[in-house]
């Protein structure tokens, strides 16, 4: 070997901090080149442990940006704090978004090169039910994960233009190709998902239960039964602008507070808490303040909903349920009206606001019968175990860990439940007579039951003898997927700062659903023994990518295989709004419109001609 040059370049890594290094490089001293037909040669084998390939910077940076930016969520200005504070490195935040995407690219290839690995673990296990969902934000940015359901790993990310049969298909195909087959499939009720696992399932060799999530089940029916009373009272309560009354009678109130307003709420708070429970109202502020919070614990109906989504909760029902009952506490204190005029007029004018509600023709026919649907729909929530009532108040009570013999239990005990509750049904339900919305409600409890029964049940997985032999239960819901997709978002509002997800959702590559399999220790102890570990593992995989492309001509190089690539969605993305609404595209339509193109005179012949064609 001999001296080709020598190299001398600014470089940083958490290791070593910045420095100068200066790296000599040998060639063969005879001219010999590799199959591919490159040079031989030799660098040092320092350098190329540490720095990344082309970049003036170590693997332990790409690493650490990658786990502060897709695990702790990091702005780029906070990453760039710590570098500088911690480490002395300086770096720019465009520097710190290339390095991102490109340690997402790593991950990937590391998640692949280790997939015999994670296959022979799953295999041990007996298994691994396969959780298959996809999420987006606004209907944009739709990402499909896979995950192993018993070890928790995502085992394939992807995103896809909308959640489609044959694109889910095509993702979980890929994923037993590198995994192996799944013991079983557990899935949403949409009609893309349901197709797709079925006919994943159909063209195995072994025959695996397809599983209906029991929380994506109760959804399901909860919209079908309550989604038209609950519309029917929105339309009805926005038509009578009840929430923009009472938003304008809290203003008022507090504009006639003005200065008086810290006094006035010392007042309703001294108020809160007398003894005595009378229905009489303060006077002067005092009074005012409690009426207008009255009308603020009306308006305060969205908390009732702790969070949680239609149709598990009714925004609206909750609404109309306080106007109702305000109206009630408004005509208690009207029977001794108050002694103060300006008291009294409050009162009164509070009492004017709510009376819409109370007056509309129909509207409380409406909100009974879709009260009796709700409880309906509670009580086969309940029945499946899936309300706070069934654990109890206490949180630790919904985080239970369950013995395999008690969660079989309650297994059994849910579904002797639910039969019991289908036979009530059916003997609730009217076979005639003027009960007709009773009649219909049941009747669609007892379709979807009819539709999904059977997918309900399976859980029970028999372990071959490899795998120890007994029995493991999949989970009877998909809030594994759900939380991980929880998670994720959590973290990008942090780090975004933003509610509304859509375009960074849209954005997100979807390598950084896998890069959360490094909150797993047993995924980190397959695929790099430690986080420690993980810069060295990388700069190993390039070593060895670099010797197998030595050994190979570029034409025979093995290919990983690729999930299959799809078609945009209809929905633009963002990349194709920047450029239609770049001033480029503007100028250049622009010249088109102006411009005075020579008129074309077309023969009769070639007409014909085009007719013919």
């Amino acid at each position: 070997m001999i001296v080709q040059k020598t190299v001398s370049r600014s470089v940083q890594t958490l290791e070593h901090g910045p420095f100068r290094l200066r790296e000599v490089i040998h060639e063969c001293a005879t001219g010999c080149r590799r199959p591919d037909g490159s040079l031989v040669m030799r660098r040092a084998a320092a350098s190329a442990e540490r720095l990344l390939p082309g970049r003036s910077v170590g693997y332990d940076v790409m690493v650490f940006i990658g786990r502060q930016r897709f695990l702790h969520h990091r702005q780029r200005e906070e990453i760039q704090a710590n570098l500088k504070s911690d480490y002395a490195i300086t770096i720019s935040t465009g520097e710190i978004s290339c390095l991102a995407r490109l340690f997402l690219k790593y991950v990937r290839r590391l998640h692949e090169a280790c997939a015999p690995q994670l296959r022979r673990t799953l295999a041990r296990d007996g298994g691994w039910p396969m959780h298959v969902d996809a999420t987006c934000e606004n209907g944009r940015g739709t990402m499909l994960v896979i995950q192993a359901g018993w070890r928790r790993w995502a085992l394939g990310a992807w995103k896809i233009p909308t959640e489609n049969a044959e694109a889910i298909l095509a993702c979980a195909r890929s994923t037993i190709q590198l995994f192996g087959q799944p013991c079983a499939v557990m899935r949403d009720l949409g009609r893309a998902m349901i197709r797709a696992c079925d006919e994943l399932v159909a063209g195995l060799n072994v025959k695996i239960k397809v599983l209906a999530c029991h929380s994506h089940f109760l959804a399901d029916v909860g919209r079908d039964l309550l989604k038209p009373g609950h519309d029917a009272l929105r339309n009805v309560l926005r038509r009578l602008k009840m929430r923009g009354a009472l938003r304008t009678f809290v203003r008022d109130m507090n504009l006639e507070l003005g200065d008086g307003l810290e006094q006035a709420r010392e007042g309703f708070q001294d108020w809160q808490q007398q003894a005595d429970k009378s229905h009489d109202l303060p006077t002067g502020h005092d009074g005012v303040a409690v009426v207008r919070g009255l009308a603020q614990w009306v308006f305060d109906y969205a908390a009732a909903e702790k969070n949680r989504n239609f149709p598990f909760e009714r925004p609206y029902l909750n609404l109309y349920d306080r106007c109702v009952y305000a109206r009630r506490v408004v005509d208690g204190w009207l029977r001794t009206p108050p002694t103060d005029r300006h008291v009294l007029r409050v009162t009164r004018r509070l009492g004017r606001t709510l009376d819409p509600v109370r007056l509309e023709p129909g509207l409380v026919r409406v909100a009974q019968n879709l009260r009796v649907r709700a409880n309906l729909f509670d009580e086969l929530r309940k029945t499946l175990r899936l309300s706070p009532e069934s654990y109890g108040r206490s949180r630790a009570h919904l985080k239970r860990t369950l013995t395999l013999r008690q969660a079989r239990t309650e297994l059994r005990d849910i579904r002797a439940a639910l039969k019991n509750f289908v036979a009530s049904l059916r003997k609730r339900r009217p076979q005639r007579g003027p009960a007709q919305d009773i009649r219909e409600a049941i009747d669609v409890i007892l379709d979807h039951l009819k539709k999904h029964g059977k997918s309900l049940w399976g859980h029970e997985v028999r372990l071959t003898g490899k795998a120890g032999s007994g029995v493991r239960l999949v989970d009877r819901t998909n809030n594994l997927s759900e939380h991980f997709f929880h998670g994720m978002k959590h973290g990008e509002r942090r780090r975004s700062g933003r509610k509304n997800l859509a375009r960074d959702f849209e954005l997100l590559p979807p390598e950084s659903a896998l890069v959360q399999n490094f909150n797993r220790p047993d995924y980190v102890a397959i695929a790099c023994g430690s986080l420690e570990r993980l810069p060295r593992v990388l700069a190993e995989m390039d070593e060895n990518l670099r010797r197998e492309r030595s050994r190979q001509p570029e034409a025979t190089q093995r290919v990983l295989p690729v999930p299959q690539l799809f078609a945009e969605t209809g929905s633009m993305p963002v990349i194709d709004r920047c450029l239609i609404r770049s001033d480029a595209m503007k100028q250049r339509i622009d010249a088109v419109v102006g411009s005075r193109p020579p008129r074309v005179t077309i023969s009769r012949t070639v007409m014909s001609a085009a007719t013919v064609s």
